[in-house]
């Protein structure tokens, strides 16, 4: 018998959490969002046409001009991490970066000594239904990184490395690998004042689709790290033989492989582990820092300072209709599109 073979499933499954919308994690990960929203047809400026249903139930946040999404606000002191499954996402923020992106794209944002941004959901489709799915993680960041400058950079779908791995009857997995590695597969670069840039902290996310009834086994990382399994669509998935339903939150022995198998449709899982940061958490809404006295402080620059002056007409701007993706840095010194992004 194996050494995997003598853990009992109750030693490798440590919890399982029906979720709602909120994944309450553990360091480095504070908590993930995944926000589903089912947006009607949008009007010609981009606004829903219609309130949402018991039905079709959306979390709408008004701006000034009607668009759903979170007008300008601050952040300190760690990552948005944002994942766009469907549907848009405008970025602004107070350094002067902006961009568009979409179904697939992945927003790093490393919010450091302080910035402020709004993220507008554009519904792009007058003709047709606009449906938003998006996953953000709240990732914490180290004392030394929560005083370093912030940073914004774009993952675009078409970049974003693939493992891709098939049994001999054809049936797929397909693994998107965000951060850290699978099976020797490197993710893009993440910024540099990251706890996830250095390999060392093993930072891995991963976005799984598996085909109906496809098998998967996720390598081992090390003993002191914490490891989450968030299984968000389908019917059933079992890890090492035990039954999860959907919409379920697992967490698991990180030092240990970890054998899934999936339902009879379309499995989707997020996958998170990662090295403990191991520093005191203080934290008041947007703003994560390492005691009561920084939190103080740092209300009270940013009440002095907004983290810098906002450089947009309005406090909750979107792009035209016709805009495509694209990420443009530094008040357009530098402009990208996901065709030219490296």
């Amino acid at each position: 018998m194996s050494e995997q073979e003598k853990i009992s499933n109750h030693e490798i499954i440590y919890a399982i959490q029906p979720i709602e919308f909120r994944l309450d994690l553990k360091d480095p990960f504070l908590f993930t969002a995944h926000h589903i929203d089912h947006f009607p047809i949008g009007k010609e400026q981009m606004q829903p046409v219609t309130p949402p249903t018991d039905d079709k139930p959306y979390r709408m946040y008004y701006s000034e001009t009607g668009v759903p999404g979170f007008p300008e606000h601050p952040h300190t002191g760690f990552e948005t991490i944002t994942f766009v499954e469907s549907g848009y996402v405008d970025h602004f923020d107070s350094l002067g970066n902006c961009g568009r992106y979409g179904a697939g794209d992945v927003q790093w944002l490393s919010t450091g000594n302080g910035i402020e941004h709004c993220e507008m959901f554009p519904l792009l489709h007058t003709d047709k239904e606009n449906p938003f799915e998006l996953f953000q993680i709240w990732f914490n960041s180290s004392p030394q990184e929560k005083t370093e400058d912030p940073a914004y950079k774009m993952m675009w779908r078409e970049h974003i490395p693939h493992v891709i791995e098939t049994d001999a009857q054809g049936v797929k997995t397909d693994i998107r690998v965000v951060s850290g590695e699978f099976k020797s597969q490197q993710a893009l670069e993440r910024p540099k004042n990251s706890w996830a840039h250095a390999k060392e902290n093993k930072v891995n996310i991963f976005m799984i689709q598996l085909d109906p009834h496809a098998e998967l086994t996720i390598p081992a990382t090390t003993a002191t790290s914490n490891r989450f399994c968030y299984f968000y669509n389908g019917p059933t998935l079992e890890i090492e033989g035990e039954t999860i339903p959907f919409k379920h939150l697992v967490e698991l022995k990180s030092d240990v492989d970890i054998h899934l198998k999936n339902g009879t449709e379309i499995g989707r899982i997020m996958w998170l582990e990662g090295e403990p940061i191991g520093a005191p958490v203080a934290m008041r809404g947007p703003f994560v820092l390492n005691s009561d006295e920084e939190l103080n402080t740092a209300f009270a620059r940013y009440r002095q300072t907004h983290f810098g002056k906002w450089p947009w007409e309005s406090t909750a701007p979107v792009f035209k209709r016709d805009q495509p993706r694209f990420a443009s840095y530094n008040k357009g010194e530098e402009v990208e599109y996901p065709e030219t992004a490296s």
